[in-house]
């Protein structure tokens, strides 16, 4: 009786030790993950699949910026395991599969040259949001005088983005419309139009702040300067109005909801319908559970608690 008794529960303990054994083998990943799409993504993206592969070394991860279009196109046609869209999701991508997360959150900017020859006025008085409107949208404003309320006849060149881009719909959103109802010098992708805007001195942009900031400095970018909106419109820059010094100062603006959304929006991983890889399924756990570590000392800001339940509660 004694011998059962022994055999059983020896029985017992290599049973649970062989069940550990193979579940700890279902559950190391390997395999290929693709992304594709918003450059406003783009270095969040880079960092996460970096400490995602610390952990599962068998995990190879390609990742490509060519704008928030270019990565709903991708993932919509099955070219990539994932794409990268820096804006919401409308209903016609949703109904033909579009499953979108929000995993982080960041905002666009307006930026002009550090060298403009009035640099100093147009920090002081920032961009009002009807400014902005005769900018981009009417073409009202033709000189920085008229932008700026200042004597300047000094013409403005205007850019925008020429790719199908979240930045782009993000910034025509906070005048009421479409990227498509922008006006100005296209140019491709964020760092294209960063660079534009920083050899022209009469020029003025947008982009999104992982473009305007260092990201190692945290400082704006060498050659360009943020403007600053002015939120109250009284003409002038307040103190309660001014935390563009920094990356950080301006996160924590967005954070605390100082800073208009839009600009400021969700940024998203997207997917072809529900996710069912499994691969797929465990980074995007990973994304909103460990990897929300990572997302400020990167330059972005963090999901509510709330957002984060959700997009855990739509993968199980």
């Amino acid at each position: 009786m004694k011998n059962k008794l022994f055999l059983g529960i020896l029985a017992l303990l290599l049973s649970n030790l062989l069940g550990s054994y193979q579940t700890f083998g279902q559950d190391k990943l390997e395999g290929r993950l693709s992304f594709s799409g918003a450059f406003a993504l783009y270095p969040m993206a880079v960092k996460w699949a970096e400490e995602f592969k610390k952990a599962n070394p068998d995990v190879k991860i390609d990742i490509s910026a060519g704008g928030a279009g270019k990565g709903m196109t991708d993932v919509l046609n099955n070219m990539v395991d994932i794409g990268m869209v820096s804006r919401d999701i409308n209903p016609e991508e949703a109904k033909k599969g579009a499953f979108g997360f929000a995993v982080t959150k960041d905002a666009v900017v307006a930026v002009v040259s550090a060298q403009n020859p009035a640099l100093n006025e147009v920090l002081a008085v920032g961009l009002k949001p009807d400014a902005g409107n005769d900018i981009w949208i009417t073409g009202k404003d033709k000189t920085w005088g008229q932008a700026f309320n200042s004597k300047s006849k000094t013409p403005l060149h205007i850019y925008t983005r020429s790719d199908a881009c979240g930045a782009a719909e993000v910034w025509a959103k906070y005048f009421g419309k479409k990227q498509e109802d922008l006006l100005g010098s296209g140019v491709f992708g964020d760092p294209g139009l960063a660079l534009a805007v920083k050899k022209d001195p009469i020029g003025i942009g947008f982009n999104n702040i992982g473009y305007a900031y260092d990201f190692n400095t945290k400082k704006q970018i060498a050659g360009i300067r943020v403007v600053p909106i002015d939120l109250n419109k009284n003409g002038k820059i307040d103190p309660e109005e001014d935390f563009y010094g920094t990356m950080n100062d301006l996160i924590d603006a967005i954070a605390k909801g100082k800073y208009p959304s839009p600009p400021a929006r969700d940024l998203y991983f997207v997917t072809n319908g529900k996710p069912s890889n499994k691969l797929v399924i465990a980074f995007l756990k990973w994304v909103l559970a460990d990897g929300q570590k990572f997302v400020n000392e990167t330059g972005y800001i963090n999901l509510s608690g709330e957002i984060v339940k959700k997009g855990l509660k739509s993968l199980n």
